[in-house]
């Protein structure tokens, strides 16, 4: 019924930090001239929100297609009666929370990986190779 809105708030709530880091990591490197081999973290929550919000989007379309999202108010067809607007919060707050912690958890997993990729390719560099990136 709309338990995309809960991933799609999530990925508002993300996209908004990530934006904020990023200004912030941008201003950071204009004061430090010197490259560093580690991605920035609002690369890694970038790729949560692109998680966040492609599903958002397909969850989106799916209850578009099955008719429980119209164009006209109240736009939730579960919203214009209160006992099923009482599903709709059921089904929000079960299937809409795991699947936003679930794809949290898929993108945590995500940057554990890459952080472990990048340390070994860091460890793999010479010397000399590691001055230069430095």
């Amino acid at each position: 019924m709309a338990c995309f809105l809960v991933p799609a708030a999530e990925a508002i709530a993300a996209t908004a930090i990530k934006k904020s880091l990023k200004s912030k990591e941008e201003n950071k490197n204009t004061q430090n001239t010197a490259p560093t081999a580690r991605l920035p973290f609002s690369k890694k929550l970038g790729w949560l929100t692109n998680m966040l919000w492609g599903g958002s989007a397909l969850l989106a379309f799916e209850h578009i297609w099955h008719g429980e999202v119209v164009p006209w108010f109240p736009f939730l067809t579960a919203a214009s009666d209160p006992v099923s607007a009482g599903e709709m919060l059921y089904e929000m707050a079960t299937a809409g929370v795991t699947m936003a912690v679930l794809v949290t958890l898929a993108w945590a997993g995500m940057v554990a990986v890459s952080d472990i990729v990048l340390k070994k390719a860091d460890n793999s560099l010479p010397t000399s190779r590691k001055e230069n990136l430095q």
